[in-house]
């Protein structure tokens, strides 16, 4: 059974706060349990239903109760199993000649940050770079997002305008509204593609390191993509 602190602690790491001062974050699910365990993630905990530790008996898990996984579920319909696990660094120093590299410009939107790098992991693109203003890759929205394709994509955050300054020598493709038409565009091995804000599109600021504008053409009436899906279009094609 679990104790009342125990609860309150582990509700606590769905606050970023409490992520960043204890360096935990939470997944739920036997999918991304699976894919968690596999990796080289560090499981601090895992709070499991009677049927999943039947299933995994070879695995440490503390037995809770729907009712007790019902409380520490930031999820609406909970499955079957929370995992506690560490934190990997956000800082690393990406790999730019032969890569095809995915650059967010302050992505808000959880479910959207999640299904990007979900998207890069199926179009085998191994690294994404964040502004320093893109939601946290530890919010646990965006963990299930990802369906555990966090651990197979790395991902970091950076001062957008420094990094695109020190690397002036790679093609930079922008998405936007007004641009050449995607399809018109060859296959790249190495390039970055640069995705905007949902709301606002890329920055002013990063505008001047785009070397190619490029859109998806419009057939229909819709006023623009979701962020996420417009990288899917893209990724398809360019990679």
């Amino acid at each position: 059974m679990l104790s009342k602190n125990e609860v309150k602690y582990i509700q606590s790491l769905c606050h970023k706060k409490q992520r960043n001062e204890t360096g935990l974050f939470i997944a739920e699910g036997p999918k991304l349990a699976e894919e968690i365990l596999a990796s080289n993630y560090i499981v601090e905990k895992i709070y499991a239903l009677p049927k999943w530790i039947d299933k995994n008996n070879n695995i440490n898990a503390v037995e809770i109760t729907e009712k007790e996984l019902n409380q520490i579920s930031q999820l609406q319909t909970p499955n079957e199993i929370l995992l506690v696990v560490k934190q990997a660094s956000v800082a690393f120093e990406p790999i730019l000649k032969n890569n095809f590299t995915v650059v967010l410009d302050d992505i808000q939107d959880p479910g959207n940050l999640g299904t990007i790098i979900r998207l890069c992991d199926w179009f085998g693109v191994q690294q994404i770079i964040c502004s320093n203003n893109t939601v946290e890759l530890y919010n646990p929205k965006v963990i299930q997002s990802t369906m555990g394709s966090f651990v197979n994509v790395k991902i970091c955050y950076k001062n957008l305008i420094d990094f695109f300054k020190a690397n002036k020598n790679i093609a930079v493709l922008g998405a936007v509204l007004n641009g050449t038409n995607v399809y018109e565009i060859a296959k790249l091995k190495e390039a970055i593609l640069l995705i905007g804000n949902e709301g606002k599109g890329i920055s002013n600021d990063l505008l001047p390191f785009i070397n190619k504008k490029i859109t998806i053409p419009k057939k229909g009436k819709a006023e623009s993509l979701n962020a996420a899906m417009a990288t899917g279009i893209l990724l398809s094609h360019l990679t």
